[in-house]
């Protein structure tokens, strides 16, 4: 099941919507979790559009899942303001490790492995390979200050620069951070075209909302996939379309564009951020005054 067919490596659509059937610990609308999307404005829009939480629940086992729960660990090893050196201490490292090597246990990495080995952008040693994505999401970099910054930090975890939040493209930490009241959710975007508006049962939703009191006014997320999942969507985008910044794609019911910035390295190029888009609904800058 994890090797890509020939159709699979000459189409990254046909690829990605064979990650989405290998994402064995999504989880269901309704059944593992539920949401709460109320009402809608438009990105331009400002105010609470939203007076009760994004999230009603997650079902408490999914927390018994190994990618989740190291998942969850890794949240807390970063420094949220930008311009603050990040350090990896001995045991964060470990984390990191732990995680990757739950993270290939699963088909959707195995399948995003053997396709981008077979697409020769990445090693075929699952070892190697679990460095390149060290690399690729883990190793630090400038934004705005030395070493302050990481693609997986700035795409799972977020960040504040000056007044406003960057990257923030998770929904297990929106959730977690909305229980603690560090996020309150200000309603979803409305979708430009194509759809007729956002529900509850949803999978990819537009939102609004502010962390910490700093506001962004439009962040997007899968909602209820797995780590795993998101994970490989991303590195697939990131190294086989490497000379674009938006691959567009057919997931599930939805057509995206999965938009990922690079920062070269000649150690292995870094994520500077990966998010998906709805079709031009997410206009935030990512990367501005990023320095390399």
């Amino acid at each position: 099941m994890v090797e890509p067919t020939g159709d699979e490596l000459d189409s990254l659509t046909k690829a990605a919507q064979k990650l989405w059937d290998l994402d064995e610990n999504r989880l269901k609308p309704g059944l593992d979790y539920g949401i709460n999307v109320q009402e809608g404005k438009k990105h331009w829009e400002r105010g609470d559009a939203a007076a009760e939480k994004l999230f009603r629940g997650v079902k408490r086992d999914t927390w018994s899942k190994p990618t989740f729960i190291i998942f969850y660990n890794l949240l807390d090893n970063y420094e949220r303001e930008t311009g603050q050196a990040e350090v990896e201490t001995a045991q964060e490292r470990k984390e990191i490790n732990d995680f990757l090597s739950a993270c290939m246990g699963t088909k959707v990495m195995q399948y995003c492995h053997k396709y981008c080995s077979a697409r020769g952008v990445a090693p075929e040693s699952e070892a190697d390979f679990k460095k390149a994505l060290y690399q690729m999401w883990f190793s630090f970099y400038r934004r705005d200050g030395q070493n302050d910054s990481c693609g997986f930090e700035h795409v799972f975890v977020g960040e504040s620069k000056g007044d406003s939040v960057t990257g923030f493209h998770n929904w297990i930490q929106f959730y977690i951070e909305e229980g603690r009241g560090n996020v309150d959710y200000l309603g979803y975007i409305k979708p430009k075209y194509g759809r007729d508006g956002t529900d509850d049962e949803d999978r990819l939703i537009s939102v609004a909302f502010s962390w910490k009191g700093e506001e962004k006014n439009v962040s997007t997320f899968f909602v209820g996939t797995s780590p795993e999942f998101e994970l490989a969507l991303y590195t697939m985008c990131f190294l086989c379309n490497p000379e674009e910044t938006k691959t567009f794609l057919e997931i599930g019911p939805y057509d995206l564009n999965i938009v990922c910035y690079r920062i070269r390295s000649k150690y292995g190029d870094k994520v500077a951020t990966a998010y998906p888009d709805l079709l031009g609904e997410d206009p935030s800058n990512e990367l501005a005054n990023l320095t390399v």
